[in-house]
């Protein structure tokens, strides 16, 4: 996911605190618990479902066992991309007196004016996974994505080498230029694949954003980048949809399995088409970490808590001020290590091996 190249540092981790519902949107997925008078509100604005099955999985989930295990209860709302949508949420949850807000921007712009008014209204707020350009939000709780970009620059690598090619034609399917998070990926994939293009390894290749990280959108634009250029050899694409949008592509042309394609977000889908070896890799970042960082550092704050452990710095790369914040470590995965999200818990094995991936699981040594 991409859209230019800025430099973000930081570490952490985070300390959560209590939650009222507000809300009753049915969109909206709002915990249980006994939250005491001294205990503030917290809202939370996902930004979409389309973008990445993780937002309508696994954000949701983690963060609501959180809160409920807190003792509180959550206001958790999905604004389904819709930029008009997002601020009418966080409107109803700061008139309705959150002591906290926590959002993943559609876009910085947006993200902003939704910051802005919740500072005005003496609201604490939290970034969450993707930081909003010039929005002083309080805190920030991510991955380091410069790191993700770099383990996917060098899983295509891996897989080129692999495949014995030779100057293999190398295409890049970016993320929305509007979402920071894609600049720090392609920070990072182009860190290994430029040296490549440099000696003449690798030849670059068609290189594309793809708007709100739209898979029916990156379907089409890989579409045209194979008829344009039929000597494709590998895809490095910012995420598991946009992945699978261009694997898609390959099935039409029967060059599935032989044009490595990066990943990201270790969905159900990616990790089958790396059972399958249409993938060549994705990369997992364990949500529940994230989610219980992120929700560990609102508890505290709405308990009234000084917060600990946002330890970090992340440097805004347009206001150039550090935001405390938390940046958690990815990892690669391929075919011999996809039996490690499962024993995570972030996938079943009833999820994954579905009849058609029963036997390709078994050889993975997943049981």
């Amino acid at each position: 996911m991409r859209k230019g190249m800025f430099a973000l540092a930081a570490v952490g981790l985070l300390a959560t605190g209590s939650i009222a519902a507000c809300g009753d949107n049915d969109d909206s997925d709002t915990g249980s618990g006994s939250g005491t008078s001294a205990t503030g509100k917290v809202g939370v604005i996902l930004p979409d479902t389309k973008s990445s099955a993780r937002w309508a999985t696994a954000d949701v989930k983690y963060l609501k066992a959180a809160f409920d295990a807190a003792g509180v209860t959550a206001d958790i709302q999905n604004a389904q991309g819709d930029k008009t949508q997002f601020q009418t949420i966080a409107d109803g949850m700061i008139s309705s007196g959150v002591k906290v807000l926590v959002i993943v921007n559609l876009d910085s712009g947006t993200g902003k004016a939704v910051l802005d008014k919740a500072k005005a209204a003496g609201i604490a707020t939290i970034d969450y996974d993707r930081l909003t350009l010039n929005g002083g939000a309080d805190y920030y709780v991510s991955f380091d994505n410069v790191k993700v970009g770099e383990l996917q620059g060098q899983g295509l690598v891996d897989c080129l080498t692999a495949n014995k090619a030779v100057k293999p034609v190398v295409a890049e399917l970016n993320g929305s230029p509007t979402d920071n998070n894609a600049t720090l990926f392609a920070q990072g994939y182009n860190s290994v694949l430029d040296p490549k293009y440099a000696d003449g390894t690798f030849v670059k290749g068609p290189n594309q954003d793809v708007p709100d990280w739209d898979n029916a959108q990156a379907g089409t634009i890989f579409e045209q980048m194979l008829t344009s250029n039929k000597s494709i050899k590998g895809v490095l694409a910012a995420n598991d949809g946009l992945g699978n949008a261009a694997i898609s592509v390959l099935k039409k042309n029967k060059l599935n399995g032989q044009v490595p394609v990066t990943g990201q977000d270790a969905t159900v889908q990616g990790l089958q088409n790396i059972l399958a070896g249409d993938q060549c890799m994705t990369v997992y970042k364990a949500i529940k970490k994230e989610a219980d960082a992120a929700s560990e550092l609102a508890i505290a704050i709405a308990k009234g808590q000084k917060p600990t452990s946002a330890t970090g710095k992340v440097t805004d790369p347009e206001s150039k001020k550090d935001v405390a914040s938390v940046l958690l470590t990815p990892q690669s995965i391929t075919k011999a290590n996809v039996k490690d999200v499962v024993a995570d818990g972030f996938v079943t094995k009833d999820e994954l091996c579905t009849a058609d991936f029963a036997k390709a699981c078994t050889e993975a040594g997943i049981s």
